[in-house]
């Protein structure tokens, strides 16, 4: 399983941003997949995630009704459409899959496959 995440970049306080995770080795039909990020100085944080047991996605609380999750099985490729964004949503923002497992691995961040992070910076 290999995962690439790029798109980060420097935004304006309620622009948007949608990253994306170029994903190898794996089929999305068997994996959960999700994006996390890691603001200075804090531990890591799961944003969104979805899987493949036809469960609700997992959203945190702080991105609801801003953030969306996607994927193009066909190119392999998954995306996190940020929108309205905050300066508290600076952080690095990795993606991650893991095999056959819930949305409630999301939270802890228990996926065993990452890509590198790509930094989000918004300036306030």
């Amino acid at each position: 399983v290999q995962l690439q995440a790029s798109g980060g970049g420097l935004v304006q306080a309620g622009g948007s941003l949608r990253l994306s995770c170029a994903a190898s080795g794996f089929t999305f039909d068997d994996y959960a997949i999700g994006w996390f990020r890691q603001a200075p100085g804090k531990g890591r944080e799961g944003v969104l995630c979805i899987s493949n047991r036809h469960e609700t996605p997992y959203y945190a609380d702080s991105v609801k009704g801003r953030f969306t999750i996607s994927s193009d099985s066909a190119k392999g490729v998954m995306y996190l459409q940020m929108n309205s964004l905050r300066s508290e949503d600076t952080a690095v923002y990795y993606c991650a899959a893991e095999l056959d497992v819930g949305v409630n691995k999301c939270r802890r961040g228990d996926f065993g496959s990452w890509g590198q992070g790509t930094l989000v910076t918004v300036s306030s």
